[in-house]
Formats: structure tokens, C-alpha cells, sequence
């Protein structure tokens, strides 16, 4: 029973840092960004967020299969699916309620404020409108979870297959990763809009979750006579991606090298993921989790923490672009970091006891 609570402590803690690093990456002036995965790999905290994200829902659709059945895990993701469409259209909202601020007030330069959201909705409210409720339309950082909600669908049919038939599972998901980049012109979309994440390629992330959670296939080979092998594998990859992402290899990758998911990326998580998983076993993430609640808290509200983290990034952004021209500077990039990593714990750490206070009263 230990075990599973501190692997559960472990995987709020990942999820929670990776939250903070998605806040400062936005952040075009930050200082703590220069040393966040994207600097020295060619993944980022996207890959690491949805790898957890299906790591979480296995965690979840398991549990709730062995409390209760098969039946009530299937609706509960189902609902789950509504759930993060609603949290889209919110996050949506905030990102033009934000915009439209910074334009009023005549801070208007920043680079991440949602202009052409915005041009649509003045010029055409009522089809702009539709076109966020039918996906269509997706502004700034709420960008992420329409894919999401679809994953959420999928979870019925993919984890009893994640379960029984593994490599079925990862055989059609590699199939529909190759084929991804042919499928973008069937997404609903605006002409003046694209999906910044093409869910038929980062389903492959959101899938290796699912399968690392349902399959040891990482405990079987790590406790084997390869499991040095691999470890030292993945640091060669690591390290040599890394020198190759330094000397400025990622200018001639093509511009749909995110959208996409290419293979570079998965190659060069799965290392990294790799040598986390030998972190994670010898307890030294447990130790940093056990030092650092805080950000497991951040973990465990994950929905509500991204949302606010959108919210929180983008304000941030803007204002630190205007007040430095969009020029480097230390102590308020600094500042900045501070700024957004303390607004995140704290809504993190508000939300709960506010939420019992008001249940109280409406009570």
C-alpha cells in the first residue's frame, strides 16, 4: 500500500512541476525558461504534460474499475470529456477577456494577445462564437485541451485494450501517428486558424501514458541484465540531442516539427522519461516530492491549475513585453517568474478551503 502512495505522491509532484514550467515557457522575458527542458532538448514540457496526463487517466480508470465496475469508469470519462470541453471554452474566454484588457488600456505590442480571435469576434461575433464552440476556433493557450477532451472519449475503448491486448493498442497508435500530417485537413478549423496540437500524432504521448501506467514493460527491463544497458542508451541520446539542440540543429527542423509530433521529440521524451523512471525508482523524486508538497499540490489541481496557469501567463507576458519592449532584463524577468509561480501556488493552495467555505455557506 506504500508503494502505491508514494508513486501517487511522485506522479502530483511531476504533474505539478510540470505545470510551473508550462507557465514560465510562456512567458516570452523569462529568465527560469532558459533553463527549462526546451533549452536543451528537442521535447518540451508539452510531451511531458500529456505523457502524464494518460498516465493520470490509467491511474484513475483502474481505480474507479476496481472500486466500482467497468461501466461507471466508461461514463465517468465520458463526463470527464465534457468537463475539459467546458474548461476550453472557459480558458478560451479568459484569453480574449485578457486580450481585449491590454488593448484598451493601449498595451497592444505584446505578441501572445489573441488579435486575430479578437478581429473575429468585432468583425463577426456571432460566427466567431460558434466557430470556439465547434472547435473551430482556439485561442492562444486554450489550444490544448480540445485534443484532450477527444483523448478523454477514447479512454472506454483504450484502456481495456491497454490492459488485454498492449501491442494492438501501441501497433494502431504508431499507425495513426505516421499518418497524422494527412489527417490535419479533416479538423474543423477556421480559414485563418490551425490546431497548434494535432491530436491524431500527440495521441501517441497521450497512449504511452496509458501503456506505461496498464504494462510494466519499464520494471521488467530495468530490473533485467539490460537495464544498465538502456539507462546508458538514453543518456547517450539525451546528451548527444542536446549538443546537437545547442549548436542550433533546430532551425532547419520544419515548422510543423511541434504540430506534429516528430519522431525527434518522441525520441528524445522516451530517454528522458527513461532515465526519470530510474529517478523515480531509486526515490530520489520521492524525497524532492516529500520536500516539496507545494507543487504536488499544484499537481493534484491540475484542470484548475492549467486554466489559471493560462490566465496567469499570458497577463504576465504582456505586461513584462511592454514594460521592457520585449527586450531581455534580468531582474524583471526574474520578477516575472516570481510573479506567475506565486499566483499559481496560490490559487492551487486558495481553491480548496474556498471552496468549502462557499459550500458552507450555500449550505
Amino acid at each position: 500500500m506504500q508503494k502505491k502512495s508514494q508513486r501517487l505522491v511522485e506522479l502530483d509532484f511531476l504533474r505539478g512541476l510540470v505545470l510551473l514550467v508550462i507557465v514560465v515557457d510562456h512567458i516570452g522575458g523569462s529568465i527560469l525558461s532558459r533553463f527549462t527542458l526546451h533549452s536543451y532538448a528537442f521535447c518540451d514540457a508539452a510531451e511531458v504534460f500529456v505523457f502524464l496526463g494518460g498516465y493520470a487517466t490509467a491511474t484513475a480508470y483502474l481505480s474507479l474499475a476496481a472500486k466500482r465496475d467497468e461501466t461507471a469508469a466508461r461514463l465517468r470519462f465520458m463526463r470527464r470529456a465534457l468537463e475539459i470541453y467546458r474548461a476550453f471554452l472557459v480558458t478560451a474566454g479568459l484569453m480574449l477577456v485578457i486580450s481585449a484588457a491590454f488593448v484598451a488600456l493601449g498595451m497592444d505590442e505584446a505578441p501572445n494577445l489573441a488579435y486575430a480571435d479578437l478581429d473575429s469576434l468585432t468583425s463577426t461575433p456571432f460566427q466567431s462564437l460558434i466557430d470556439i464552440l465547434l472547435l473551430r476556433r482556439q485561442p492562444y493557450l486554450a489550444s490544448v485541451l480540445p485534443m484532450y477532451a477527444f483523448f478523454a472519449l477514447a479512454v472506454p475503448l483504450a484502456l481495456p485494450l491497454a490492459r488485454k491486448k498492449p501491442w494492438l493498442l501501441a501497433a494502431g497508435s504508431v499507425a495513426l501517428w505516421a499518418a497524422a500530417s494527412h489527417a490535419i485537413p479533416y479538423l474543423p478549423a477556421a480559414d485563418d486558424m490551425h490546431w497548434d496540437f494535432n491530436p491524431f500524432a500527440w495521441q501517441l504521448m497521450f497512449l504511452l501514458g496509458v501503456l506505461a501506467r496498464c504494462q510494466p514493460v519499464y520494471q521488467r527491463v530495468s530490473t533485467s541484465h539490460f537495464g544498465p544497458l538502456v539507462s546508458g542508451a538514453a543518456f547517450v541520446i539525451i546528451a548527444a540531442l542536446c549538443f546537437a539542440k545547442l549548436v542550433g540543429v533546430e532551425a532547419a527542423l520544419r515548422p510543423e516539427f511541434k504540430q506534429n509530433l516528430e519522431w525527434l521529440r518522441v525520441v528524445n521524451f522516451l530517454a528522458i522519461a527513461w532515465l526519470v523512471a530510474d529517478m523515480i525508482r531509486i526515490g530520489w523524486v520521492g524525497k524532492t516530492a516529500e520536500w516539496l508538497p507545494w507543487i504536488g499540490i499544484v499537481g493534484r489541481k491540475g484542470l484548475l491549475c492549467f486554466i489559471a496557469g493560462t490566465g496567469i501567463s499570458l497577463i504576465v507576458d504582456s505586461a513584462l513585453y511592454t514594460m521592457t519592449d520585449g527586450l531581455l532584463d534580468v531582474p524583471l524577468g526574474l520578477a516575472a517568474d516570481a510573479i506567475a509561480i506565486g499566483a499559481l501556488l496560490a490559487v492551487a493552495k486558495v481553491y480548496g478551503p474556498l471552496v468549502r467555505v462557499l459550500a458552507v455557506k450555500t449550505s
